[in-house]
């Protein structure tokens, strides 16, 4: 099969933005912190366990998502590969499952811009191999889990910084 990753392909990209009131740097440092990235990762109501941590680039970051679901524990194991990683301006990785044949992996391109009131945009870009996956995920909900990820990033940077954005 064909490389999905070598051209960028709107019909297969999905794009979630946020303003953060905190400066880039410490936006930055909570993705680079294993500690901090499973306390805040993840959509609402799932915890995040991790089983190996190694942010860097050609490192990799494998954790269950774990909740409740249908009166049952469920866990959803996930990998990320670290492909590459400039200090407070960008992280590139895949994410998918564990399994290194994963069909359904798909790069994420995470990047942090400070505007000059001192917030953070950051910018988180999805590219599904096919534009048939992009819209399975479109339709179980990874848009809004996506959203509400990035809300618990704001979360722990608020209570890290008691609210305060130095």
């Amino acid at each position: 099969m064909a490389d999905p990753f070598g051209s960028w392909s709107l019909d297969r990209e999905i794009v979630l933005v946020k303003v953060i009131n905190h400066p880039r740097h410490r936006v930055f440092a909570a993705w680079m912190d294993p500690d901090a990235l499973a306390q805040w990762y993840g959509p609402t109501g799932l915890a995040i366990e991790s089983i190996e941590a190694d942010i860097r680039e050609g490192g990799v970051w494998r954790f269950d998502m774990v909740g409740m679901f249908e009166g049952r524990e469920q866990r959803f194991p996930n990998l990320m590969r670290f492909l590459e990683i400039v200090p407070n301006e960008r992280i590139v990785m895949d994410y998918g499952t564990p399994d290194p044949e994963d069909p359904d992996r798909f790069r994420v391109t995470v990047t942090f811009d400070e505007q000059s009131d001192g917030k953070t945009v950051l910018t988180m870009r999805q590219l599904h191999p096919t534009r048939a996956r992009r819209q399975f995920v479109i339709g179980f909900g990874a848009v809004e889990y996506g959203l509400q990820t990035l809300d618990g990033l704001v979360a722990w940077l608020d209570g890290q910084m008691g609210g305060a954005a130095g």
